[in-house]
């Protein structure tokens, strides 16, 4: 039997032309329109990697409309248990790898995670907004009430940090505790309120103005649960494993709160641009003497 040459033609051959040809334009239409996944991925790594800029405090206090991060310190109790879960975390978006392939890469409900990165992005960026109509300069105060905000990079909406009692369909995946998540709506889920680091101090610094760069308990309003990352259950997003952010109270020996619910609402260091207060030095309160200097020379 004779064989074909190269240029003969077999088969379905005009189907499988008009087939790739159908192909190439579908591609060049998604691509100009921007939907392909690598358009959308670099686009969503545009929007919540963008660098943000931290509010500075000029008389240390927290205010109103302030673009804050919320950082967990080191953790002293998870050395003996995670060694490698010990560094400082702050509160991120934990976005889905289902929500790359939508149009709307931030959609309601969106899940929290801590992350080991401090340095402020658009997906660990919050701004503490007012729920009782108070002015954007005023300082909140322990005991009062706010919401904490986020846009993820996106200038069309702003999701707020919410959460609700546990239920057989709504808790957290890995410890099956109180869920945290990111809502569209405002409404009695999205309220916290600060509170004193020392329960002993905690009524007699009620309505005082609430320091920034120190740490403190954030509880939600409703359930009256303090939030917390308990640094021994990881959580999978697009950016890889990250720590679970629940709302569970963790109390010592002495009924006073554990470091998983210690927080820092961080602002900017004014003498560093993109720097943060916790990074920087601690002056030394009586100055360098001569004979220091002497013998560091």
């Amino acid at each position: 039997m004779a064989a074909y040459r190269p240029g003969v033609l077999i088969g379905n051959w005009n189907e499988e032309a008009c087939l790739e040809q159908d192909r190439l334009r579908d591609f060049t239409d998604r691509r100009e329109r921007g939907e392909l996944l690598i358009q959308k991925i670099n686009k969503l790594q545009e929007k919540l990697l963008k660098k943000m800029q931290l509010s500075v405090s000029k008389d240390g206090f927290v205010h109103f409309g302030d673009t804050v991060m919320l950082l967990n310190p080191d953790s002293k109790s998870s050395v003996k248990n995670c060694p490698g879960a010990c560094n400082r975390l702050t509160l991120a978006i934990n976005l889905a790898e289902i929500s790359i392939y939508s149009f709307k890469s931030l959609e309601a409900p969106c899940g929290v995670s801590a992350v080991e990165s401090v340095d402020p992005v658009a997906r660990n960026t919050f701004c503490i907004l007012s729920v009782d109509g108070a002015s954007a300069s005023e300082p909140i105060r322990f005991g009062q009430k706010f919401s904490l905000g986020t846009t993820g990079g996106a200038s069309d909406r702003m999701l707020y940090l919410a959460s609700d009692h546990k239920s057989f369909i709504r808790f957290a995946k890995k410890s099956y505790l109180q869920q945290v998540f990111l809502t569209d709506e405002l409404s009695y889920l999205t309220c916290w309120q600060a509170a004193f680091l020392d329960p002993q101090l905690r009524l007699e610094y009620e309505g005082f103005p609430v320091p920034a760069n120190s740490e403190m308990i954030i509880t939600h309003c409703h359930t009256n649960r303090s939030l917390a990352v308990p640094r021994n259950f990881w959580t999978r997003s697009y950016f890889g494993q990250e720590y679970e952010v629940i709302c569970h109270t963790y109390l010592d020996s002495h009924k006073a709160e554990e470091d998983k619910n210690y927080w820092v609402i961080v602002t900017a260091n004014p003498s560093d641009e993109g720097g943060i207060m916790i990074d920087r030095p601690i002056p030394h309160p009586g100055g360098i003497r001569k004979n220091e200097f002497c013998e560091e020379t």
